[in-house]
Parts: structure tokens; sequence; C-alpha cells
């Protein structure tokens, strides 16, 4: 399986790169995963439309805001360029991987219905071997009983108001993941947060940040199938709107150990994304416009201690076309790659490539649903997926998101 990658990131040396503390160690990225990726798709590298901010004058014209204007020329980067192709530009040099030069441009009307269709999984052959697991040194339980995912009642909105898919562009093409809209503590009741995996945005070690990064909730809300979608209007495919990501960060240890098969940095493959309006909107948040969004819990019980967890996502490779939001449920055991890494929460179930990033939900001890994890791996036969366990570094990275948007 393989991972979705986000918009274009940032980059420098990296001896040069500034360090942050080991709990607090966060970086933006756009990744590409293919060893923890289940969740990716490749299409159509096509660009449209024109980029811009969210913001708009008073004639119509996009603008884009000087500070993200400068930080693409300190790049050597032009404006109208970019927005005019030069994104496709996958040169290494210009491939930005550095936390602080993190840019998303929007390029208005570049997800449209045909090419967010068209973001499959393309690394439907990349995933985890499982020989690769044979070393283990930590605790890892027995592989277990692959668990149907089911098909989750339409409208999604219902039944999954939080979930959603995040489109992004990558070298290899048009690529697919799935997120969830979780709380902003700085921003009770008005968050614009999405949790997603690390390698939806970050290709991690050989690579920089993903570009033209966005989150569309309840994608195809009312449950079409493909047939449907290929006459379906962007209302009906984002009845909730496409929402950019002007800002994603994830773990050091993703950026710096991520690979695309075999776990590297799988323990913590997790990423924060901060979003807007592609269209400015009515002034509302992204949680505000969906109605809901899932607290985080960062001290989550012990696997023995978890009676049920629920992934959720859009499988997009076979024997799943990537339109359609399941759900796994199964009580989690433990898989551990590297014996000083985390544990990961692994469950039975059949989803595959697309469902990357999706949230994993338990019940916390008030009885509510948070989120406890995000699809990760899986085996190229699929049958099962692993989790991050989210401890004090994905707090880290969580916590400095919501930090740096605070009040806005």
């Amino acid at each position: 399986m393989r991972s979705i990658r986000p918009p274009f990131a940032g980059r420098r040396g990296r001896g040069a790169r500034r360090r942050t503390s080991p709990v607090l160690a966060a970086v933006c990225l756009t990744a590409t995963l293919a060893l923890t990726a289940t969740a990716c798709g490749s299409g159509d590298n096509t660009a449209g439309g024109e980029a811009s901010s969210a913001a708009q004058s008073g004639d119509d014209k996009i603008t884009i805001p000087d500070d993200i204007r400068d930080r693409l020329k300190e790049h050597g980067i032009d404006v109208d360029k970019w927005k005019n192709g030069a994104w496709k530009n996958w040169d290494k040099d210009d491939w930005l991987r550095e936390a602080e030069d993190y840019i998303n441009p929007i390029i208005e009307g570049l997800w449209d219905p045909d090419r967010m269709r068209e973001a499959d999984d393309p690394d439907k052959d990349k995933g985890v071997d499982e020989s690769d697991l044979s070393g283990d040194q930590g605790v890892t339980d027995p592989t277990p009983a692959p668990v149907s995912a089911q098909a989750v009642s339409a409208p999604y909105h219902d039944n999954a108001a939080e979930a959603g898919k995040v489109f992004f562009d990558s070298p290899e093409g048009t690529m697919v993941c799935s997120a969830t809209v979780v709380e902003d503590p700085a921003n009770p009741g008005k968050s614009n947060m999405v949790w997603t995996a690390g390698h939806c945005v970050h290709s991690g070690k050989t690579g920089g940040w993903y570009r033209n990064i966005a989150f569309v909730p309840s994608y195809n809300d009312d449950g079409a199938t493909a047939a449907e979608l290929a006459a379906a209007t962007k209302d009906e495919v984002a009845p909730y709107g496409v929402w950019w990501s002007d800002w994603a960060q994830t773990s050091d240890q993703w950026i710096e150990q991520g690979g695309a098969t075999g776990g590297d940095g799988a323990s913590y493959d997790f990423a924060v994304l901060h979003v807007t309006p592609e269209e400015g909107g009515d002034g509302k948040s992204l949680e505000e416009t969906i109605g809901s969004a899932l607290p985080v819990n960062f001290s989550a019980p012990a696997v023995s201690q978890v009676a049920s967890i629920t992934a959720t996502g859009y499988p997009a490779a076979a024997p799943f076309d990537g339109e359609t939001m399941l759900q796994c449920t199964d009580k989690p055991g433990r898989l551990s790659i590297v014996e000083s890494d985390p544990t990961m929460y692994r469950i039975g179930c059949t989803m595959t490539g697309g469902s990357s990033g999706g949230g994993w939900v338990a019940a916390g001890t008030d009885g509510k649903p948070a989120l406890v994890s995000n699809t990760s791996i899986g085996p190229v036969t699929s049958g099962w997926l692993a989790g991050p366990h989210l401890g004090q570094v994905a707090k880290g990275v969580y916590d400095e998101v919501s930090d740096k948007f605070a009040g806005q």
C-alpha cells in the first residue's frame, strides 16, 4: 500500500535545520510513504485554475499575501510561474523539505471532481513486507484475523461527519489519503485542524513536502457509485467545500526516518494540517461548517485495556475504488517494528491503499469517542492495518499547530 502526499514543502540543508526537543520535534512536510502508505492514488498531473490565497480583492482578482509571495521568492520560485504549472517541477533542489519552508498556495479550481476521482493508489504493489517484522525486538502479538471493511451508511455526514479525504500531488502523480477533523484547544468550537498520516504530506527521508494539499470533508456524502460520480458536480462530490492546507506539520522522526516500504518511521507517522476554505467561505471554521470535531487522546490506555478501535477511510486500491467510506472495528493487538520506538496498534482490516491517514477512534474514559491513532501501514495483501500510539511527540505536533493559529 502507499500513502497520499500533501502539497509542496519547504527545504533547507539537513545539517542546517533547526532542532527541537524530542517531545516537540515536529516539522511540516509533504511526504511520500511507500513503507507505511496504505492510502495513495495517482492520476492526471494537469493543473488548472489560478494560484491564490483564500483572500480575494474587491474586484474578485486573486491575491496572494505578501508573506507567501516573499517566501516563494526566497526559494527562487515565481508566483505566476508556480500557479501556471511550475509546481510540477520535482527537481530535488526545488523540492522544499524543512518545516519552516512549508508553502502551499491555493490554486483555485485545481481539485475539480474529475481530478479528485482520478486520484487512486499508484503503489498498489507496495506495502509492508511481513518478513521485515521477523526481527522485532519489542512486543508483537499474533497477526490478527482479517476483518471485512463495512460501508458507512450514507449520508456520511450523519454517521462520520469528521472523516474525509486529503488530496495532494507527488512526483508520482495525483494522490489521495484519508483524514479526520479534530478539535483545536486554542479555538474551541472553531477548529480548522485535520489529522492524517505523515506520509500523506511529506515523503520522509528521501524527499520533501507534497504539493497542493487539500481536504474534502464527507467526500461523496451520498455514497454515489463510481459510475454515478462520473457526472457529479463539485457540490455533490464536496458538499462542505474544498479546504486547502495553509500549514502542515509532522514529526521530526518521520522526516528523518520515513520510508516507502518496510515500516521505517511508522511509529511516528502522523501529521496535523491547518486548513482554510478555497473560496473564502462564509467566515465559519471547518468545525462550524461540518458541525463536529473529535478530541485527540494522547494518553490512550495500553492495548490490553482497549476494548475496540474503529478505523475509517476511503480505500482506493483493489478491490475498492476510493469513492466509498468504509470502516473496520476490531480489538487491537500490538506491533513492534523497532524496540526503541513506541509499540503500534494493529487491527484486522481489509481496507487498502487510500485509507492511509484515516482516523482510529476509541471510547475515552468518559465513554465518548476520541481519536487515538491513524492508519499508517499494512501488508500488500491487506488483512490488517497498524497505526501509531499517540504520545508526547504527537501531542507536540498537535499543540504547535494549535498555538500557531491561536486567536485566528
